[in-house]
């Protein structure tokens, strides 16, 4: 199912022992946002090109919302499940070696998150069949190999909490993608390598770093 991209909107530190094997700690008064650029998602079974200026490319697998509706306002978490057209599978690639010099220096992330590519998203089921997240199981292998797994009720801020948190912020409308956060077990990605990322009931996201 294609998707017209409007913009890509991501959430940090929403899940625990993510923030933690990072060396960062949670804050639910203070949710992390930043965003990545429209082109940067490659349709599921693209190759994706190692990315230049980088020595330490990881893997982080998400629950991504693509919006419908455009939300008028603020958007109530109790409204927000609306305005989600339909959900899949995508992969937040990160310069990890970049995001942590800025990070160091004070700095904005831009060259570690939103480079060209970054965005692997899989195929959109309709949240009319896919219903709420729940308690499904979001996990990745990297050839093979189990590298991430957790179940989304484990998140920080739920999909209604990050699009009504988000909606102070921007005006959200039909369009937009929002990635939900990535689980503990994030690593280094290397050419060759072939990955695997799953959540139940989603069509699974499968590619090859090139």
């Amino acid at each position: 199912m294609r998707f017209p991209v409007r913009r890509i909107f991501c959430i940090g530190r929403n899940f625990a022992e993510h923030a933690k094997e990072m060396g960062a700690s949670v804050d639910r008064g203070n949710p992390v946002f930043f965003s990545k650029p429209a082109d940067a998602v490659v349709a599921d079974g693209g190759a994706v090109a190692y990315p230049p200026a980088t020595r330490d490319l990881h893997h982080e697998v998400e629950l991504v919302a693509a919006l419908g509706r455009d939300a008028d306002g603020v958007v109530a978490a109790e409204d927000a499940a609306a305005l989600v057209f339909g959900y899949a599978v995508g992969l937040d690639l990160t310069r990890r070696d970049l995001q942590s010099a800025a990070k160091a220096k004070g700095l904005p992330w831009d060259t570690g998150k939103g480079f060209d590519a970054s965005a692997p998203v899989g195929a959109l089921l309709p949240a009319a069949d896919f219903g709420a997240p729940g308690a499904r199981r979001i996990a990745l292998e990297v050839n093979g190999e189990l590298r991430q797994q957790a179940t989304l009720d484990t998140m920080v801020f739920s999909v209604a909490e990050v699009l009504h948190e988000l909606s102070k912020l921007y005006a959200l409308k039909a369009g937009d993608l929002v990635f939900m956060g990535t689980p503990a077990g994030v690593a280094a990605l290397q050419r060759g390598d072939r990955f695997e990322a799953r959540i139940d009931d989603l069509p699974p996201l499968c590619g090859l770093i090139a």
